[in-house]
């Protein structure tokens, strides 16, 4: 069964191949989503996908790529039907 997380990253993660990277990372693990620039200077991420590599994904937002300074990841279950493909706005 499918499970979906929305999570916000925040810290040291624009300008820092951090949504590139995410993409990279969730199709590695199969799973499906997004990730996106906020205004606030922060990541939105949606993924999608079993709840292992969901979980796995999660754990990855806290370290990211090696330009990155994560100080935070806030992350709340959405119920939505999961995107095909894990993509970056």
């Amino acid at each position: 069964m499918a499970v979906c997380v929305r999570c916000r990253v925040s810290g040291r993660v624009q300008g820092v191949f951090f949504r590139a990277s995410t993409q990279r990372e969730a199709r590695r693990l199969g799973v499906s989503g997004y990730a996106k620039n906020l205004p606030d200077g922060s990541v939105e991420v949606l993924a999608c996908g079993s709840e292992a590599a969901v979980a796995q994904l999660k754990e990855w937002l806290w370290v990211g790529p090696p330009a990155a300074r994560v100080t935070a990841v806030d992350c709340q279950s959405v119920d939505i039907p999961p995107p095909g493909r894990f993509t970056t706005a």
